[in-house]
């Protein structure tokens, strides 16, 4: 069973609807205990960086995905991929979840439109179970105005928008999209496929 986060800031039907569609067994909840029964976690999110931390802590869900991603395969998908970092710069200087190495800035994109919005090309990066089929060029639907500063070692996808953004990040079992597989096509169905398959 997958458990997809639902903390009051995510696109949770879209997720679930594209679970169901692959086949995999997946419920939205909000329940600490059903995070811990769950093989994997899901953790979508639209919105601000800020107010989403505010609803992870106070519902006591931070702590609790921390503690699962310690022990089973975790996603991150756009806010909730930014999310997964230490800390977050939108508004104001928030501390993420902690569980990959970086920080979430601004994107810097001179003379082209913020938000990013829209289809990009992928990059292959360093080696990562989630993009093993991707291949150069291979279009991803992104919509965000911030981007991850991260290592090299755990960027696996990477797109251009004025600037070099992260699109697939890891570290161990935990994996965060800044694009959104579920509106990606064949492409980000099959990433999506990758993690719920993963052991």
């Amino acid at each position: 069973m997958i458990a997809i986060l639902d903390y009051g800031a995510g696109n949770l039907f879209s997720v679930k609807n594209a679970l169901d569609f692959l086949g995999f067994d997946s419920v939205i909840t909000a329940e600490r205990a059903a995070l811990a029964q769950a093989d994997k976690l899901i953790l979508p999110g639209v919105g601000a960086f800020p107010d989403a931390m505010q609803k992870l802590e106070a519902t006591g869900l931070a702590d609790a995905i921390i503690r699962e991603a310690a022990r089973k395969p975790l996603l991150g998908i756009c806010l909730g991929m930014q999310l997964l970092f230490d800390f977050g710069f939108e508004f104001e200087k928030t501390r993420g979840l902690g569980l990959i190495a970086g920080r979430v800035d601004l994107i810097e994109a001179p003379g082209l439109k913020i938000p990013h919005i829209g289809w990009s090309d992928v990059k292959r990066g360093a080696p990562c179970p989630l993009s093993r089929e991707i291949k150069e060029g291979d279009r991803l639907y992104f919509v965000h105005s911030y981007k991850a500063v991260t290592d090299a070692r755990h960027i696996a996808l990477s797109t251009e928008y004025g600037d070099l953004i992260p699109a697939l990040v890891f570290r161990g079992k935990v994996f965060g999209c800044q694009f959104h597989p579920e509106k990606s096509g064949t492409v980000g169905l099959g990433i999506l496929r990758a993690f719920c398959e993963l052991e």
